[in-house]
């Protein structure tokens, strides 16, 4: 028989979460919602699969669809007729509804680290750099931590390349000699670095080489906090290279 958890400690573990998710990161990262109280903290991370329903099953009636990174309260869980886990989830006081299991992570749920890992994994882009934020925030604790840093650093690198040819295409250099202000900061306002900044992505500007550059934060964490971890080595020497590139 599975051990009762009291109201009061239910309360505690989504406060707890949430503390978490804005203390415990590399950067700060976009504000989010709180769901209600009342229960289990968790996290939507795949939005194809984030259709919140009227009842547990596949067609049931839609309410709304949630987008990645939607914090809900679990207070239930059942199975469809079909063999598809959902959970009841809260996303206000008044609204509520049953969404796939697998379209979102617990931070108290055994294993779901694991299982975000490979998601991770398996995307790309802005779309692993969000995953991996997630991961982040919801998984302070985790043991796989340094590869989920390691992987964040290193598609925010590829980030860098790609606005770097990006912004050298939409910036006139005769509009920014025009506008009086130094190259850099044309740069540095580039639109394309607003929803990555939003995810605790920062790039600094090599004005000598006109080029984006990552920050270096995730690796700097690597071996901060995890120095003994096997992905410490690699850190270092991403790091080393950035601080040539800068010198």
């Amino acid at each position: 028989m599975r051990p009762r958890t009291t109201p009061l400690l239910v309360k505690l573990t989504t406060a707890l979460f949430f503390v978490l998710l804005v203390c415990d990161t590399p950067a700060t990262a976009q504000k989010r919602r709180r769901p209600p109280g009342g229960g289990r903290a968790a996290v939507v991370i795949d939005e194809r699969l984030a259709a919140l329903r009227e009842a547990p099953d596949l067609s049931a009636g839609l309410v709304r669809r949630l987008g990645r990174g939607r914090p809900v309260a679990v207070s239930g869980a059942r199975e469809s007729s079909s063999g598809v886990r959902f959970y009841r989830v809260e996303l206000t006081r008044r609204t509520g509804g049953w969404l796939q299991a697998e379209a979102v992570v617990q931070p108290a749920r055994a294993g779901d680290d694991a299982r975000l890992l490979r998601l991770i994994r398996a995307s790309r882009d802005f779309d692993l750099l969000q995953r991996a934020r997630i991961f982040l925030e919801t998984f302070p604790r985790s043991p796989l931590r340094p590869e989920v840093l390691m992987l964040f650093g290193d598609a925010a690198g590829a980030a860098a390349e790609r606005l770097t040819r990006e912004a050298a295409r939409r910036l006139d250099p005769r509009e920014m000699e025009a506008g009086g202000a130094a190259p850099a900061s044309y740069f540095l306002n580039y639109g394309g670095l607003d929803r990555l900044n939003r995810i605790g992505v920062r790039f600094v500007y090599d004005a000598a080489a006109k080029q984006f550059r990552y920050d270096g934060a995730a690796w700097r964490e690597v071996v901060r906090r995890h120095a003994r971890s096997p992905e410490a080595a690699e850190a270092r020497r991403r790091l080393d290279a950035l601080s040539t590139v800068a010198r």
